[in-house]
């Protein structure tokens, strides 16, 4: 069951849903949004075993400090042995994962449903 969502921040929020901390990311995700949700992404990720889901549906502008967030997350979570699964559907973000590598060891989904469906990201083969 999905619990209600609290704004953490204006780019930000948090809600819990079958066991996993879902953050949905808004706005412009630049270097000044990610200075701000770089403290409490460490907070989520910070527990053992931690399951995340980052939901990018909301954003409208996603540069190079918002994919060293992902990989921050990504790098946080393996190394506790949790789940992080990502959402996005914007083609320009989408396009940008497939560029850098990103998709293929986190691949989006196209919703929440579908990402926590899915039993656990690709792990990394470098």
């Amino acid at each position: 069951m999905t619990s209600d969502s609290a704004p953490c921040t204006r780019h930000l929020r948090i809600h819990h849903d079958r066991g996993h901390a879902v953050l949905e990311l808004h706005g412009e995700i630049d270097l000044l949004a990610t200075t701000e949700l770089t403290p409490l992404l460490d907070a989520v990720t910070s527990d053992p075993a931690p399951r995340v889901v980052i939901d990018l549906r909301c954003v409208e502008f996603f540069d190079c400090s918002g994919l060293r967030l992902l990989y921050r997350a990504r790098r946080r979570v393996e190394e506790r042995g949790g789940r992080l699964h990502l959402v996005c559907t914007h083609p320009l973000t989408l396009r940008m994962f497939r560029l850098t590598g990103l998709s293929r060891i986190l691949p989006p989904s196209a919703s929440v449903e579908e990402a926590l469906s899915r039993p656990r990201a690709v792990p990394d083969l470098t």
